[in-house]
């Protein structure tokens, strides 16, 4: 479970047979999000509506352009949460609407002007970090000053390694599509730089499993403790 002063976290994603998120680097997880069942699809929103906040990278929104909404079922919207250290967030994108409420996290080295339009169009704007987002702070602010409890991440693999190797991510549950994509530089589920040893890898211990539709769900409870190993130093910009 979570520590007492940040949120509890689940990382959801839909996911191929060899891990990737998308067909290539650049291109929306829409396009095989559209294979998912409409059972899953379900699963989705009601996971959204039964958490307080949802986040993803700014990167994300620039190529998806969400509006991160419960739809599908019955239920309030969660908070929307982005973190972009610059407060690089286009100015039509959905996440601005009035559909939810919305928070964008920014750093001390965001420009004023940009922050000042964030401000301007009706989201909460929130500093943590001096040049790049301090995801830990974030997860404070959350659980402070918005009462954020539970929440999940529809992140992109910056900002799911970024909250792994902070120790912020405490289940993850992923959809499996039966589908290979390859590709190189194809995103997965999560980036980072390259581990040296096993004591590195972050382990976990699968909760359930089911199908939903004609999609496996696969569950999971994040391990992390000495057997993981006590973490890279190494943090990436969560963009995406």
């Amino acid at each position: 479970m979570a520590d007492h002063d940040r949120p509890d976290v689940l990382m959801m994603s839909e996911i191929t047979v060899d891990g990737k998120l998308t067909l290539r680097r650049g291109a929306s997880s829409k396009i095989l999000m559209k294979y998912m069942a409409p059972e899953t699809e379900i699963l989705l929103h009601q996971t959204r509506a039964e958490c307080d906040a949802i986040m993803v990278g700014a990167n994300t929104i620039r190529i998806d352009n969400s509006f991160l909404t419960v739809r599908l079922v019955e239920g309030k919207s969660p908070l929307r949460v982005i973190p972009s250290s610059l407060a690089d967030i286009p100015p039509d994108a959905n996440v601005l609407g009035p559909d939810a409420r919305t928070v964008i996290a920014v750093s001390e080295a965001a420009p004023a002007e940009k922050v000042a339009r964030l401000r301007a169009s009706g989201v909460d704007v929130v500093v943590a970090g001096a040049s790049q987002i301090d995801l830990p702070e974030l997860m404070r602010i959350l659980k402070a000053d918005y009462s954020v409890s539970r929440m999940m991440i529809e992140g992109g693999p910056t900002l799911n390694w970024s909250m792994l190797n902070h120790r912020l991510v405490d289940e993850i549950r992923l959809i499996h599509l039966p589908f290979i994509v390859g590709g190189a530089d194809t995103p997965s589920l999560v980036g980072g730089m390259h581990i040296e040893t096993e004591k590195e890898m972050i382990r976990l211990s699968l909760k359930r499993q089911f199908m939903c539709g004609s999609n496996l769900v696969t569950e999971w409870n994040v391990l992390y403790g000495d057997a993981c190993g006590d973490g890279a130093s190494w943090v990436p910009e969560p963009q995406d």
